[in-house]
C-alpha cells in the first residue's frame, strides 16, 4: 500500500525519501577517454578507464534500441517509469529472502547507476521507484534512453554501445549487424561474466535469447532470426578498439595531454587527430616486424623463453599452463605455447585459450638444432617449453621466436615536419622504450653526407679526386695515439671521385676530407641541420659516426636536403577537440619557406641530393632499385663492429630512416651492413608510401652547373676549383699532363 501511495503522489514521495537533484542527468558529463586518431581519422589509442563514445540517440541505429528493449524493457514507452508487476514480484522476493527476480525498468536502471548503489534491500527499491518517477518527469524517454545506451557497462572496460561496437566487432556501431546487435543487447544483464570475449558459450546463449524475443516482438522476421543465429559474430578476442599499430605514436599523444591536462586528460572527452597516414603506419609497423623477424632467423633459434614443471594431474597441468602463458601475452601474431610432447618430428603443444597444436615437418626445419638428442641443454627443448608458434598465409603453424633485437623507424613530410609514420620498436608490449625518440646511437656512415656538404661550401665538388688508399694519421694530427682508419670491406680503390667514394661509403676518402676542410669546420656545421654538436667528437672520428642521434634527429637532418635547404619542425599531433567538439588547439600550417629561414644553400642540398641518389644506383644502397623510381636519394649506415645499421632516405616529400641494434649495444654480426638491416625496413615502408607516385626531381637551382662531367658552384669553376686529396706523386704527375 506504501508503494502504491507514493507512486500516485510523486511530491510526498519526493519529500519522504529526499530524492536527489537530476542535474547530473540533464547536464550530461561523461567520463569520456582520452581517443588518439590517425590523420584520415582511424582510431589507433586510447586511454581512460572507462572506454566510452558518445552517441546521441538519433544516431543510434534502430535495430540496437529494438535489441536492448526486447531483452531489458519492451514496454519503455509505454510505461511511465515503473513495472508494477515487476517490482511486486522483486519485493516480495526481497521480503521473503533476497531479491531474486529483476523487473527493473530501463528507466530504474538509470536511477540506480547515477545515484544509487547495488545493495538489494526494500529501502533502495523504494528510493529507486521513486526517482524514476521523478526522472519521467524530467526527462523524455528519448533522453533517458540515450543516457541509458551511453553509460551502461558491457565489459571490456567498455561503457556504452558506441564503445562496446568497435570493442568487440572492431567497427562503428551503425554497421552491426541483427546478430551483433543481439549480443551487445544482451551483455548488461552480467557484462563481466558473459560477454563473447570471457565467455562465449553463455554470450551466444544470451544473444540467441535476445534474438528470440526480437522475433516475438516482430522486431524481425523469422527468416532473419534463422539467419542471425548462423552467422559467425567475428569477435575481437583482443578486446581492444583499435589496432596496434601505432602504440608507440599514441603513448607520445598521451604523454603531452596528461601534461597539459592532468588527470582530466583521461575523462573529459579529448580526441586528438595526429598527423600519421594510416596505411603507411602500418606499412611502417610490418615493414619492421617483417625484417627484424628476417634478421633473428638469420641469426638461429635461441631456445625456450622458459620453462616449468608439468603436473600429471590433467587438470592441474590445464590450470598451470593457463596461468604461465598469461605471464607471456602474444606479439600481434606471435602466440606463446607449452610444449607438452617433444621428438625431433613433432611438437605437440597447447595455446591459453586450450588448443591443442601439432608442429612437425616444416614448421619443425628452424628450431631442428634444439630436437637433436644432443642438442646443448641450453637450448634443447623439452616438455614444459614455453615456445612461440605463428601460422603462415596457409594456416601452418611454424615455431619461432621473439626477436632480442631492436629496432626503429620514422618518416617525416620533409616539407612541413608532420611525422607520417612511427615505429619505436619490434613490440610496445614488451618494451615502452620509444627507439624513435630516445634511443641516442652512433649513425655510423649515414653522418658522411653532412661532411660532403660542408666540403661544397669550401669549393670541393663530387668530381673532386681522392686518394682511397690505406692511411695513418700521426699522434700529432689526432691529439693521441697514431690511428689508421680502414674501409669497412678492406678495398682500397686509390684515385676516385669523391661520388664514387660517398657512394660506396669509402672511410678512409671520409677521413681525408675531414682533414682537408678540418674536423672543426665539420662540427661547426652540423647544427644546420638540427644535430647536437655536443654530441659529435671534433676530431677525425667524426668522418665514422662515432658521435650520437637519435631516428628522429637524422629524419629532420636529412629532411635539409630533400626540401632544398630548410630545418623543419617534427610534429605529431594535428588537432585537439573535446568531447563536444570544442577545438583546444590546431597545428598552424606551416607557411612556405621563406629565404630568411634558409639554414643550407640550395645549391649545396642540390648536388648533395645528386650525391645521395648516387648512393641508390651504384653504391651501398642499389638495391633500392627495385622500388623502380629515379628519385630515390639516401646514405646506408653501419657504426664500428656493426653495432648498428641505418638507412636514412628521401624521395619527394617523404622522408624515412630506419635503424635495427641491440639495447645493450653489441655486435649484429660480421656480415651485417645498414644495407642488409636497415634499408629493407625502408624499401617495404616507402614501397607503399610512393605507390602509384610520380618522380619528384629535383630542380637545378641558379648558380651551380656541369664541370669535368659533375656539378660545381659557379664560383669554384675552373681554376678556384679545390685540388685534389692527397693523391701520390705519381697521380699527381698524371693529373698535371692530363693523362689519366
Amino acid at each position: 500500500m506504501l508503494l502504491c501511495s507514493l507512486a500516485l503522489n510523486p511530491a510526498l514521495a519526493a519529500n519522504l525519501l529526499d530524492l536527489p537533484d537530476l542535474s547530473a542527468m540533464v547536464d550530461y558529463r561523461p567520463k569520456t577517454p582520452l581517443r588518439v586518431f590517425s590523420s584520415e581519422g582511424v582510431l589507433i589509442g586510447e586511454f581512460g578507464q572507462e572506454r566510452r563514445e558518445f552517441m546521441a540517440i538519433k544516431d543510434i541505429p534502430l535495430i540496437q534500441k529494438q535489441a536492448l528493449l526486447a531483452i531489458e524493457d519492451s514496454r519503455f514507452y509505454e510505461h511511465g517509469g515503473v513495472d508494477f508487476k515487476g517490482v511486486a514480484r522483486a519485493v516480495i522476493a526481497d521480503l521473503t529472502g533476497g531479491l531474486k527476480q529483476g523487473a527493473s525498468t530501463i528507466t530504474m536502471q538509470v536511477a540506480r547507476d547515477f545515484y544509487l548503489t547495488k545493495e538489494k534491500v526494500f529501502s533502495r527499491k523504494l528510493t529507486e521507484v521513486m526517482l524514476a518517477y521523478k526522472i519521467e518527469r524530467t526527462l523524455s524517454k528519448d533522453q533517458i534512453l540515450e543516457l541509458y545506451m551511453n553509460q551502461v557497462y558491457l565489459g571490456q572496460r567498455a561503457y556504452g554501445f558506441s564503445s562496446a561496437a568497435r570493442i568487440y566487432f572492431g567497427k562503428p556501431l551503425k554497421e552491426l549487424s541483427i546478430a551483433q546487435a543481439a549480443m551487445l543487447a544482451g551483455l548488461p544483464q552480467a557484462p563481466s561474466t558473459v560477454n563473447p570475449v570471457v565467455n562465449p558459450k553463455r554470450a551466444q546463449a544470451r544473444q540467441r535469447l535476445v534474438l528470440k524475443r526480437m522475433r516475438d516482438l516482430g522486431n524481425i522476421t523469422e527468416t532473419q532470426f534463422t539467419q542471425a543465429q548462423k552467422e559467425d559474430l567475428h569477435v575481437r578476442m583482443d578486446g581492444q578498439s583499435y589496432s596496434n599499430h601505432a602504440q608507440y605514436a599514441a603513448e607520445m599523444v598521451r604523454l603531452a595531454m596528461v601534461a597539459q591536462f592532468k588527470d582530466e586528460a583521461y575523462t573529459r572527452g579529448i580526441n586528438v587527430t595526429t598527423t600519421l597516414v594510416n596505411a603507411e603506419q602500418d606499412a611502417a609497423y610490418d615493414a619492421v616486424r617483417r625484417n627484424v623477424l628476417a634478421y633473428d632467423q638469420r641469426h638461429g633459434y635461441r631456445g625456450a623463453e622458459a620453462f616449468v614443471d608439468l603436473p600429471a594431474n590433467a587438470t592441474e597441468r590445464l590450470k598451470l599452463i593457463e596461468t604461465t602463458l598469461q605471464q607471456h601475452p602474444a606479439s600481434d601474431k606471435m602466440l606463446a605455447a607449452v610444449a607438452t610432447s617433444v621428438s625431433p618430428q613433432a611438437v605437440h603443444a597447447l595455446l591459453a585459450n586450450g588448443d591443442e597444436l601439432v608442429l612437425s615437418a616444416d614448421g619443425l626445419r628452424w628450431a631442428a638444432a634444439a630436437l637433436a638428442p644432443k642438442a646443448p641443454a641450453a637450448l634443447k627443448l623439452k616438455p614444459g617449453a614455453i615456445i612461440r608458434v605463428q601460422q603462415d598465409a596457409k594456416g601452418r603453424w611454424a615455431i619461432t621466436q621473439l626477436p632480442s633485437v631492436g629496432a626503429a623507424f620514422v618518416s617525416l613530410n620533409n616539407q612541413t615536419g608532420a611525422y607520417r609514420a612511427l615505429v619505436g620498436g619490434f613490440d610496445f608490449g614488451a618494451s615502452q622504450f620509444n627507439h624513435v625518440t630516445q634511443a641516442w646511437r652512433q649513425p655510423g656512415s649515414s653522418i658522411k653526407p653532412f661532411i660532403y656538404s660542408a666540403a661544397l661550401e669550401q669549393g670541393y665538388s663530387p668530381a673532386t679526386q681522392v686518394n682511397d688508399a690505406p692511411l695513418t694519421l700521426s699522434s700529432a694530427e689526432t691529439g693521441g695515439q697514431p690511428w689508421s682508419p680502414q674501409n669497412d670491406d678492406d678495398v682500397y680503390e686509390g684515385t676516385i671521385t669523391l661520388r664514387r667514394a660517398l657512394a660506396q661509403s669509402k672511410n678512409v676518402a671520409a677521413v681525408r676530407l675531414l682533414r682537408a676542410i678540418t674536423p672543426q669546420a665539420a662540427h661547426d656545421f652540423l647544427p644546420r641541420f638540427g644535430l647536437d654538436p655536443a654530441k659529435h667528437p671534433v676530431n677525425y672520428t667524426l668522418a665514422l659516426g662515432t658521435g650520437s642521434v637519435t631516428p628522429l634527429q637524422m629524419a629532420g637532418a636529412y629532411s635539409v636536403f630533400a626540401n632544398g635547404g630548410f630545418q623543419i619542425n617534427p610534429y605529431l599531433i594535428q588537432k585537439v577537440v573535446d568531447t563536444r567538439g570544442v577545438v583546444l588547439f590546431e597545428a598552424k600550417p606551416v607557411p612556405e619557406a621563406q629565404e630568411a629561414d634558409r639554414v643550407l644553400d640550395a645549391r649545396n642540398a642540390f648536388v648533395t641530393t645528386s650525391l645521395l641518389h648516387e648512393v641508390t644506383v651504384s653504391g651501398t644502397a642499389a638495391a633500392s632499385q627495385k622500388l623502380g623510381r629515379s628519385d630515390l636519394a639516401g646514405k646506408t649506415g653501419t657504426s664500428s663492429d656493426a653495432v648498428d645499421g641505418w638507412f636514412a632516405g628521401f624521395a619527394g616529400p617523404v622522408t624515412a630512416v630506419a635503424w635495427m641494434g641491440y639495447d645493450e649495444p653489441q655486435s649484429l654480426g660480421g656480415r651485417e651492413f645498414g644495407a642488409t638491416l636497415a634499408l629493407p625496413i625502408w624499401m617495404d615502408y616507402m614501397g607503399v608510401a610512393l605507390k602509384g607516385k610520380p618522380p619528384y626531381p629535383m630542380a637545378q637551382p641558379p648558380g651551380v652547373s656541369q664541370q669535368q662531367g659533375d656539378w660545381v658552384y659557379d664560383e669554384f669553376q675552373g681554376s678556384a676549383a679545390k685540388p685534389a686529396i692527397d693523391l701520390d706523386l705519381l697521380d699527381r704527375l698524371k693529373n698535371l699532363l692530363g693523362t689519366r
